[in-house]
């Protein structure tokens, strides 16, 4: 119970931390905030704000974890008879279906989306962590089929199920900078997810089918 507070607390310490980063980036922009100026706000340390986060662009990107981890935990919890590409097209299916901000489908997108144009090293990190994510798919395709290291089939269909990802993100962050409802924006990704899945071949939409 006690280590269950603990942490509990460092949880709630850390997100305090970001929101009040965030809020600063927000207003000011990334590279005119320091990370001084980010620990006077939160009335902590400077050491405690890089505890927290080792770097500056995590107080932004606070949630990067689990973009890294998105694409192969689907693939990991797909149900019996799915393959590994029709669970992440059916999660972005319903993300997008529900106008969910986790997809980028939210009001306040377009000025986080400005903030990171803005700022070359959030840029850096976001194409690092684009690329830490398929990592991380491509080992979960091989946990998965059992494919020994030097196939590399689950490289190839990782890429393609990474493009499908990336392409849908990328239209909804246009969409957002230019302005658009949210709601709005949905509709018109659901009809390219359509495309999308009519352009993945056979054999990456049968690859990883779980068999129990």
């Amino acid at each position: 119970m006690t280590e269950g507070l603990r942490e509990r607390k460092k949880r709630q310490t850390r997100q305090y931390i970001s929101d009040v980063a965030t809020g600063l980036f927000l207003e000011r922009g990334f590279d005119a905030v320091k990370v001084a100026e980010v620990a006077e706000a939160a009335n902590v340390s400077v050491n405690t704000v890089y505890n927290y986060f080792p770097a500056k662009e995590d107080l932004f990107l606070d949630r990067s974890a689990a973009l890294v981890e998105r694409s192969a935990r689907w693939v990991r919890g797909r149900a019996k008879g799915e393959s590994a590409a029709d669970a992440v097209l059916r999660e972005l299916r319903e993300e997008v279906e529900a106008a969910s901000p986790r997809i980028g489908l939210a009001t306040g997108t377009a000025r986080f989306l400005q903030v990171v144009d803005e700022a070359p090293a959030l840029r850096s990190r976001l194409w690092e962590i684009g690329q830490e994510a398929l990592e991380n798919l491509e080992e979960a395709l091989r946990e998965q089929t059992g494919a020994p290291p030097g196939d590399p089939l689950p490289g190839l269909v990782a890429g393609q199920i990474d493009w499908a990802h990336q392409t849908v993100a990328k239209v909804i962050a246009r969409e957002m900078r230019a302005g658009r409802a949210p709601g709005e924006v949905s509709r018109e990704v659901l009809v390219l997810l359509d495309e999308i899945e009519e352009l993945l071949s056979p054999k990456v939409r049968g690859y990883a089918v779980r068999a129990e």
